[in-house]
């Protein structure tokens, strides 16, 4: 019978790429706390309707991606493929757009059944925040100094590119809706069967096409700048000047946009040529309909989501556990007081390894294949003088220690 093997698109997570992980996203939580975002969690798995409402049952996403399914009780579930609608579902479920503004950060899972490559899985990790109920330029510009600062902070800022788009208000997208739709009916023979059928559910998504039919086609698009109101141009220019404050720098990509109705204004993405073709480590933008969408009131909200598995294939090594202190018991005397001393030290503050069996001489092999840094044996003799030998394993030194200065000699390999 063969081994039982992780289901293709999922992967474990162990130790040292779990520090990766960790890395990330306690880097995020730590910074998003001082920009004054509180943590939240939603459940992995929603009613299917809190994703198919605002993503839109045409969508690649719902038609292709989610993982949904009927519960025992005969609901229709689905796991997560992204956490925006329920951190806004939970805003709402708790009455929480009574104390807006809202500050929300959040890191987990999510699932989306899609092609695994480098640096996507089907189960895969995300941070985010959201800001709810602000909408001023002034949120958009702080999100995204946010997320230029976690970049920064795992070193990583500098390897990524920001790039920036205006999707204007609702008057400008609708014109743009129209512009495009008139330009993409004159290749209507040529588009592929998804931009087909994107164009008559939601033509802004054809723009997104990896088809190379598709892309050509997209060269000669209209510009979305041409059919800006002046309060979105000014928006923008609002959220441009500040990142120029504060030397956060940016282009302006035109190609960018947001096929669902309720995002406006702002799109942005810091994007890394490091990963390949799938390059985008940070996204989000602004999505002032999805609240009022979900059956809430009208209520502004910019936010986004960062991928834990890319940022933590870019990031340097993050620092090494604390190597251990072993602790090696020579006799029945020495077993009874090396557990006891473990966990004292634990206790303390320290990382103890306590071998389960053998000798001292397999227990001493056990001490440098973990690397520890100190070695406390705790033999007969040493026991008689209420006594412990202490060994520093990167110099071979010896001293013996009285157990009551134990902690105070180890304080250094805290």
């Amino acid at each position: 019978m063969s081994a039982l093997q992780p289901v293709r698109g999922t992967q474990d997570l162990l130790p040292a790429q779990m520090r990766r992980h960790r890395m990330v996203t306690d880097t995020a939580r730590l910074i998003a706390e001082r920009y004054g975002f509180e943590e939240i969690a939603t459940p992995i798995f929603e009613f299917t309707e809190v994703f198919s409402r605002p993503i839109g049952e045409a969508t690649d996403i719902v038609a292709k991606e989610m993982y949904s399914f009927k519960d025992r009780g005969g609901e229709e579930i689905t796991l997560r493929p992204e956490n925006t609608a329920g951190v806004v579902r939970a805003a709402l479920s708790n009455g929480l757009q009574q104390s807006l503004p809202l500050k929300l950060f959040y890191s987990g899972p999510m699932f989306r059944y899609e092609r695994p490559q480098k640096g996507r899985f089907r189960q895969f990790h995300q941070v985010g925040i959201e800001l709810l109920g602000v909408a001023q330029p002034q949120a958009d510009i702080e999100v995204i100094a946010l997320g230029a600062r976690i970049l920064g902070a795992l070193g990583v800022l500098e390897r990524t590119e920001l790039q920036l788009n205006t999707l204007g208000d609702t008057e400008s997208r609708q014109r743009y809706r129209g512009e495009l739709v008139t330009y993409f009916e004159r290749y209507r023979g040529d588009l592929s069967e998804d931009s087909l059928r994107r164009l008559e559910v939601n033509p802004l998504r054809i723009l997104d096409s990896k088809d190379p039919g598709d892309i050509e086609i997209n060269k000669g698009a209209p510009e979305y700048g041409d059919s800006l109101s002046e309060a979105s141009r000014e928006f923008f220019g609002v959220l441009r000047r500040g990142l120029d404050l504060l030397g956060i720098s940016y282009v302006v990509s035109p190609r960018l946009v947001r096929g669902l109705d309720y995002y406006c204004h702002t799109a942005f993405e810091f994007v890394t040529t490091d990963l390949g073709a799938q390059g985008t480590v940070l996204g989000g933008g602004r999505y002032d309909g999805l609240m009022g969408l979900m059956g809430g009131p009208e209520t502004p909200g910019v936010g986004w989501a960062a991928g834990v598995e890319r940022l933590a294939m870019l990031i340097g090594e993050p620092a090494a556990a604390p190597r251990p202190i072993a602790i090696v018991p020579i006799g029945e005397a020495g077993e009874a007081a090396a557990l006891a001393l473990a966990e004292t030290l634990r206790g303390a503050g320290f990382a103890v390894d306590l071998g389960y069996s053998g000798n001292a001489g397999k227990r001493m092999k056990r001490a440098n294949k973990i690397n520890a840094r100190v070695a406390i044996v705790l033999g007969e003799d040493e026991m008689k003088r209420q006594a412990a030998m202490l060994r520093d394993l990167d110099t071979g030194e010896q001293t013996e220690i009285p157990l009551g200065a134990l902690e105070d000699r180890l304080a250094q390999f805290r």
